[in-house]
């Protein structure tokens, strides 16, 4: 059932507030269903550990049978990748608990390292956490890695192919001043200091991107690499020779980036930059209805109902732009489009009615929030995830601080 927006015009104000409490209800009943799920989860897991018990006891009974107590462990094991993919921190907590790891921060970075079984993107969110215990774990992490002799392009195709780096820019940073630090140490005598190895880092991460994604246009020669990369080392200029093999090795190969090991599409949508109720308008059909919205990975998704795994539709956010629109039938809308380009179909897809994946037909999306707050909190986060490509911020923060001390 569609509700009405508790700011429409078309309803007397005893209708709006009982729209409005209707509207509190629901979301109450979302929250209890939301932890029902999470305690059904862990009843779940618990019903596991009882039917394990059984080979555990007999384990504990008979000390020379080695093949039960690997089963029982593997099993263990199993279940506490599992709660790691979904809460690192839990997953970790759970595999200690259960003596499959120890404490000890080395014996987890290793684990970590080794990443059977885990989702990438868990382990980037787990190492990029501002806890001293992360950090430490994020320091052996590193270490794990055999950067001596390497170049920094091959030094950085290994690290990235470990984990996925997380979105947040706080925790990119903490993870590429790890990996400065430890490369310069592997490597002695290539950089002056960390912060230009950090610096030149970023720069070929997004070099990659400029390079390799279909989207940009316009593809940088190599002389612009280099003015890019003026003045970075203690306020001299690298030698062009280093520039051009790292230009070249980017360009002949393009960083590969791990799928996640739990191919399950919910793990997409697991702390998302925002989610909730809106209303949609249709591209051919011009008809609002309420969808199930979440924002996450620089794209937004969209649903029939919150349970649901697979979306109704996907709206990349690259190259589009949000602004705040009227609208004669809803209150609180705004809207998605591509600047500069009238007439152009925003690149989308969705599902039929026979369940076919077909390319959306909207020229603009036309959505509409609950309230006036609930529609800036959107496009504010919109705005955020199409502007926010936190390694300019942090390149350009580096090397405010390589000047300053020159």
């Amino acid at each position: 059932m569609d509700f009405c927006p508790a700011g429409s015009t078309d309803l007397s104000e005893a209708e709006k507030a009982e729209i409005e409490t209707i509207r509190k209800h629901r979301q109450e009943l979302l929250e209890d269903i939301k932890k029902l799920k999470e305690q059904i989860a862990e009843v779940f897991a618990e019903i596991e550990c009882f039917q394990n018990g059984d080979e555990r006891q007999e384990a504990d009974n008979n000390p020379g049978n080695q093949t039960s107590k690997l089963s029982q462990r593997d099993k263990l094991l199993s279940l506490g990748r599992k709660k790691f993919n979904m809460d690192p921190a839990k997953g970790i907590q759970y595999l200690i608990e259960h003596q499959v790891l120890s404490s000890d921060l080395q014996e987890i970075a290793k684990f970590l390292h080794k990443g059977e079984g885990l989702n990438k993107a868990a382990i980037g969110d787990y190492l990029g956490g501002r806890d001293p215990t992360n950090i430490q774990i994020l320091q052996a992490f590193v270490a794990c890695h055999e950067f001596a002799h390497l170049n920094l392009v091959q030094a950085l195709r290994q690290f990235l192919w470990s984990f996925r780096l997380p979105g947040e820019a706080q925790k990119i940073d903490r993870m590429m001043e790890a990996f400065a630090s430890w490369y310069c140490k592997c490597n002695p005598g290539v950089f002056q200091s960390t912060d230009t190895c950090y610096i030149l880092s970023f720069s070929i991460i997004m070099l990659n991107t400029s390079l390799h994604n279909p989207n940009v246009k316009d593809k940088p020669p190599f002389e612009r690499f280099v003015s890019i990369n003026r003045g970075i080392d203690n306020g001299g200029d690298l030698p062009e020779e280093l520039l051009k093999n790292l230009f070249e090795s980017i360009k002949n190969e393009p960083f590969s980036i791990p799928e996640d090991d739990g191919n399950d599409l919910t793990h997409t949508f697991f702390n998302p930059n925002r989610e909730g109720w809106l209303l949609k308008l249709g591209g051919r059909v011009k008809t609002w209805k309420r969808r199930w919205f979440i924002l996450t990975d620089n794209c937004l998704y969209y649903f029939e109902y919150t349970t649901d795994k697979e979306p109704l539709g996907i709206i990349p956010l690259e190259n589009l732009s949000v602004r705040k629109v009227d609208d004669p039938k809803k209150p609180n809308c705004f809207e998605l489009f591509i600047p500069n380009c009238k007439g152009q179909k925003i690149k989308a897809c969705k599902t039929d009615g026979d369940g076919k994946v077909v390319e959306g037909k909207h020229q603009s999306y036309k959505i509409s929030a609950a309230t006036p707050a609930e529609r800036d909190e959107w496009i504010e986060a919109i705005r955020m995830s199409i502007t926010q490509d936190p390694f300019y911020d942090l390149v350009s923060a580096r090397k405010k601080k390589i000047a300053s001390k020159n």
